[in-house]
């Protein structure tokens, strides 16, 4: 098992970059929940502390387990936004805040996709039992996002 400090060192890989790109897209996200008037989900305190335990048990695994988790999470948050930009195309709408919101979707998708390189590039597919890991956490995020979806 890791010590703390190394532990304190794991965090070190994920760079400000990235953890400046998350803030921004609930900072952005959250604006425009307001300003289009969209109800949050009810479950949005469980999703944090859901994602914190998540990446904290991945973390006391080891450096390539985090990098696992991390590697399922974007790919099935890249799959959702790509989910939402198809659906955007069927909109019968030429509401003028649509070509913003496309915008602001790939512009988050490409951030995500890019911290799944990062998490291969740093060993993700080295995890011990990686293909479970990540089968169970992609499921897991897929479930969080439809039960958000719902409430």
């Amino acid at each position: 098992m890791p010590s703390w400090g190394e532990i304190g060192r794991l965090g070190l890989l994920f760079r400000q970059e990235m953890w400046d790109q998350e803030k921004k897209h609930i900072d952005v996200m959250n604006k425009l929940q307001v300003q289009h008037n969209v109800r949050p989900t009810l479950l949005w305190e469980a999703a944090k502390i859901g994602g914190f335990g998540l990446g904290t048990v991945t973390a006391l695994m080891g450096k390539e387990a985090a990098m696992a988790c991390t590697e399922a999470v974007e790919t099935v948050i890249g799959e959702h936004y790509d989910d939402q930009l198809k659906e955007m195309e069927n909109f019968s709408t030429n509401h003028p805040s649509i070509p913003l919101l496309k915008d602001v979707i790939k512009e988050f998708r490409d951030d995500e996709l890019e911290h799944l390189d990062i998490a291969v590039e740093n060993d993700s597919q080295r995890a011990p039992a990686h293909a479970l890991l990540s089968t169970i956490v992609g499921a897991g995020c897929k479930v969080a996002i439809e039960l958000c979806k719902r409430f």
